[in-house]
């Protein structure tokens, strides 16, 4: 697709007013600009984002550390691995999008504010380290972006590369590393430029080559704070602090001179960007583990599987249903190279809710199940949505949540906050209900009589047909389902757990049908698809089955050629034969009751979503809209597919939003939003389309195109999108710290009339001081400002998140919204100094044939703050590292080099115990090495020896302290590291020309701003 067109056809004149329009809204940008529409917004189609870069990094280190065929490991990364990378972008792009921190200079290394930018950069490090240790993923990649965001800039917004480097700066999160002092407020850092082009407008000092003369300053932004006179400015045709003296700016965000003053080094500025982002990655990595590294990123992995189970008296079959499909899943995914996910079970009764049982390991999970009893029991309402929202908390996004249970639920006040987690983390929740909801009092009482050794739950008072309803309510916004069966049918209904947690399921129809007698529906199956299996909830009076060709199969008075037809008390199973013809299927079904459609089948190809407004605040870009989106309003519906092998020609053309009965209410064209000259091999093309007004009623995306034959593609999202008036704005998300109380500042904002709301808040671990429903008046298009009080006990655990969930509802209305947020605990004093190692000694002289010699290397490791050191890996190298308690004699360090093979070999690995001097032998491959036990006290340093042939000659220690700060120690022979200490960087600048067309056009755009 033509990158310059925005929309197409008859949408060209009305594209480029609307553009221009934007153009002239838009304020100034501040670091790399966010995100690809900032591209649109200013017209330089080649300039590296925060997001192009973040993206590439991400991927490239994954694909790294997957140490698989590159092209073939990235079709298989999977649909959570694009929404988790997905989540970080969101947090580096929402630094230029939050009023808390869009205009900070601290959070973009603005206004020489380098030491507070430093400190809050090692913050968000230590933050991300906490999270991932106690997996909580979603944290941690929320901090993680907002590292990324803050790291990337430093480098757009500093003169780091005009000082000619060419390497990134290590003591931006390596504090042991040389620091460059930054330029004091008196010294001037700037000259007077006249243009906007401002080459050489740096004073000489700021762009000296030598390092031990140089200065570090970044630009001023705007007018606050204020900029002292002779200091650069950060630039752009619309930063006001450019007229300041010294005019001009020195910012490298982009390839236009319009917005970027130093717009010619903005490719050296993204390839430093792109470095340091890839160096704290692998940090990161070694830091973690592969394996917590690949399941901060979900990649591969399967759908989690999250079982909420009532334990009440009543519920013997249902329990042993759950603990049959269990073993089923679990012996499926042994066979399955994916990883095996996540296993949630959330028991609850009455009053009981808990205990989560969360576990990576399928055998302790089974012997979760097994331990599952079916006893006690109170009165019919049971604390199900509790237990849910437990689930949802624990659970990662994009899970399936099956709840089995008999009871309507005892907890209706929660319902808000379930629901805005289960759209948030766009899990579906699926009701397996024992029970018929038009149950009497007296049908329970003859039904306890028939199973008088099951003990059954005590009728207190007539229960309500509709008690259910508000679990219909939570599966239809979802994307789940709600069946009603019996015990007798259960374990074969159960089925439906296996059919929607396999890998790879992707949907092609979801809808629900409230027509009486006939309704019809359609689907397509592509050339990708596998196994399409249709569920049908409700009662059939007849259906009819036809594929493409025009051939019918009426399923349920006759077995056909078609499909296979299971019929369960609540549920009809219909497995499409093979071979299964690609082309449209038609479904006709006649009954005189509601009925869902659900049509899943097994392909790679999905795609993920969000919607998304114009800023026109202080960066141009594309800012998601949080929560649901507003009604009868323009917006952009960004979209990236995933799953597609590099060499499948797929094309995509346009997306429906479809009504919850399958209704078309809006169709959009979607166009590309690559550059060819930043487009990889190795990422997901997001495709944008217009929506001139959302709709008012709630709506699916259907997502259409053509695959390699030109044969129809469709896929559709499960979740219902609910339009509204009224929106909820986190302004702040700080941490939390043991002992004290924090303030989480919001708005609530009116898209409609005057009226009153209520609000409620809610979170996981109870630090609330008041959770509501709270009443208030909103005036038409107003807003309410607000906070929310948390206090965190002094005993909370460093790293343990708190999900904060603001849901808000109109009283004269059904608008709703919410807003979930994810705090973390830090600990009051973190320490956030990394252990060193100190070269003390060693043999190093290596003759030209390696392999007659050898070198060694002798150094001290210890622990720079006062956490004490914890373990040691051997990360690269094909030596033998050897480590003492105390300084090691000259036989010591002569003794490795001169064993034999098999003496080396005996000895590798090897641990002592009590206080002798010799402790270990290391060599690359071993586990991390727990030395915490042998230093006593923070202070206590150990002493290694490194012993390796001449034929490898580097080598890598990794050193952690018990605060989790890791040190790399790169490791190698005297004359290579006084060949490094000695090589200098040489200055230099790049250039690249914008082509002619671009700059003319801003010139016109621009004009009345000049």
């Amino acid at each position: 697709m033509s990158m310059g067109r925005i929309w197409e056809r008859g949408g060209k004149l009305m594209c480029w007013f609307v553009l221009t329009y934007l153009l002239l809204l838009a304020l100034p940008c501040m670091g790399f600009l966010p995100n690809f529409w900032s591209r649109v917004l200013t017209l330089s189609w080649d300039s590296h984002t925060h997001q192009y870069i973040t993206e590439q990094a991400i991927l490239n280190v994954t694909l790294e550390t997957l140490k698989g065929n590159p092209a073939e490991e990235q079709t298989g990364l999977g649909r959570g691995f694009w929404r988790a990378l997905g989540e970080v972008v969101k947090s580096n792009a929402a630094m230029d999008f939050l009023s808390s921190t869009r205009s900070d200079p601290v959070y973009h290394f603005d206004s020489e504010r380098v030491d507070s930018a430093t400190l809050m950069l090692r913050q968000f490090w230590a933050q991300t380290l906490l999270s991932v240790r106690a997996k909580q993923y979603q944290s941690a990649r929320h901090s993680l972006g907002q590292l990324f965001h803050s790291l990337q800039d430093f480098y757009s917004h500093s003169n780091w590369v005009e000082m000619g480097r060419h390497s990134i700066y290590l003591h931006l999160l390596q504090p042991e590393e040389p620091v460059i002092p930054v330029a004091k407020e008196d010294i001037p850092t700037c000259m007077e430029c006249f243009s906007a082009t401002c080459r050489n407008n740096l004073m000489p000092r700021l762009t000296n080559a030598q390092q031990h003369s140089q200065l570090l300053t970044t630009g001023y932004f705007s007018t606050f704070p204020p900029k002292p006179q002779g200091k650069c400015s950060h630039g752009g045709i619309l930063d006001s602090s450019r007229f300041m003296g010294a005019k001009g700016g020195i910012n490298k965000d982009s390839t236009s001179p319009l917005f970027s003053p130093h717009y010619y080094l903005h490719v050296e500025a993204a390839a430093l960007a792109t470095e340091a982002t890839l160096t704290a990655l692998r940090d990161l990595r070694d830091n973690v583990g592969d394996k917590a590294f690949l399941r901060l990123f979900s990649v591969k992995q399967a759908p989690a599987l999250v079982f909420v189970m009532d334990t009440t008296g009543s519920m013997f079959e249902e329990i042993t249903a759950a603990r049959l499909r269990a073993h089923s899943i679990i012996q499926s995914r042994a066979r399955s190279p994916a990883q095996t996910g996540t296993f949630l079970l959330v028991p609850f009764h009455d009053p009981a809710v808990g205990p989560v049982y969360e576990t990576d390991d399928p055998n302790q999970f089974m012997q979760q199940m097994e331990n599952l009893m079916a006893l006690g029991g109170g009165d019919e309402p049971e604390m199900c949505f509790s237990a849910i929202q437990l689930a949802l908390t624990h659970s990662p996004p994009l899970s399936e949540i099956f709840v089995f249970t008999d009871a309507s639920p005892k907890d209706a006040h929660l319902f808000d906050a379930v629901k805005a987690l289960a759209l948030e983390k766009q899990s579906r929740v699926t009701f397996l209900l024992t029970e018929d909801p038009n149950h009497t009092p007296e049908v329970r009482r003859r039904s306890r009589r028939r199973r008088r050794k099951r003990r059954k739950r005590r009728i207190t008072q007539p229960l309500s047909t509709d008690r259910f309803s508000l679990y219909s309510s939570l599966s239809s916004v979802s994307g789940g389902l709600t069946i009603f069966t019996s015990n007798s049918d259960i374990h074969r209904v159960s089925t439906i757990v296996e059919d929607n947690t396999a890998a790879d399921k992707v949907t092609l129809l979801h809808v629900e049908s409230d027509q009486e007698l006939m309704s019809a529906h359609s689907f397509r199956v592509d050339s990708s698809l596998k196994n399409v299996t249709i569920h049908i909830i409700g009662v059939l009076l007849e259906c009819i089955l036809t594929n493409p060709s025009g051939q019918s199969q009426s399923l349920l008075s006759e077995k056909g050629s078609l499909a296979d037809l299971e019929h369960f008390q609540g549920l009809y199973r219909i497995s499409l034969l093979f071979p299964i013809q690609q082309g449209k299927w038609k479904v006709h079904a006649k009954s005189d009751e509601h009925l869902t459609f659900n049509v899943i089948g097994d392909s790679r190809v999905d795609f993920l979503y969000y919607f998304a407004t114009v800023t026109n605040e202080t960066h141009p870009g594309l800012a998601r809209v949080e929560g649901s989106p507003v009604a009868g309003v323009p917006a952009f519906l960004v979209l990236a597919v995933t799953g597609l092998a590099p060499e499948e020609d797929a094309s995509f053309s346009h997306v429906t939003l479809l009504g919850a009965q399958g209704d078309t209410l809006y169709q959009m064209k979607l166009n590309s939003s690559s550059s060819s000259s930043l487009s990889s091999s190795f990422s997901v093309d997001e495709m944008v389309g217009y929506v001139e007004s959302v709709p008012r009623v709630p709506f699916c995306v259907r997502l259409t195109g053509r695959d390699r034959r030109g044969d129809k593609l469709e896929r559709v999202s499960t979740e219902m999108v609910q339009p509204t008036h009224v929106q909820i704005q986190v302004l702040s998300v700080p941490r939390l710290v043991p002992g004290h109380s924090t303030m989480v500042d919001f708005d609530i904002l009116n898209r409609g009339p005057a009226r009153l709301f209520s609000l409620s808040m809610d979170d996981d671990c109870g630090y609330l001081h008041k959770r509501g429903p709270h009443r208030f008046h909103v005036e038409e298009q107003g807003s309410f400002h607000d906070q929310v009080n948390l206090h965190t006990p002094a005993t909370a655990q460093a790293g343990a998140t708190v999900t904060l969930t603001l849901t808000v509802r109109a009283f004269d209305s059904a608008d709703s919204n919410y807003a979930v947020t994810y705090l973390t605990v830090v600990p009051p004093d973190p320490d956030t100094f990394p252990p060193s190692c100190s070269i003390a000694g060693g043999q190093s002289t290596c003759p030209s044939i390696c392999n007659e010699s050898s070198w060694s290397v002798s150094l001290v490791v210890s622990d720079r703050g006062r956490s004490g050191l914890a373990a040691l890996q051997l990360q690269r190298g094909e030596g033998i590292l050897t480590l003492f308690l105390s300084p090691p004699t000259t036989e010591d360090s002569m003794g490795d080099a001169q064993l034999d093979p098999d003496r080396q070999q005996s000895l590798r690995g090897q641990t002592t115990s009590g206080d002798n001097h010799y402790k270990a032998r290391l060599e690359t491959g071993d586990s991390p090495l727990n030395v915490s036990e042998w230093v006593q006290g923070s202070s206590q340093p150990l002493w290694a020896m490194y012993t390796s042939s001449c034929c490898s000659a580097q080598a890598e220690l990794l050193v952690w302290d018990t605060a989790g700060n890791m040190k790399r120690c790169n490791l190698m022979p005297d004359q290579q590291r006084q060949q490094r200490d000695r090589s200098t960087e040489t200055s230099g600048t790049g250039r690249i020309t914008l082509p002619d067309v671009y700059f003319l056009l801003f010139v016109l755009l621009w004009s009345p701003l000049l």
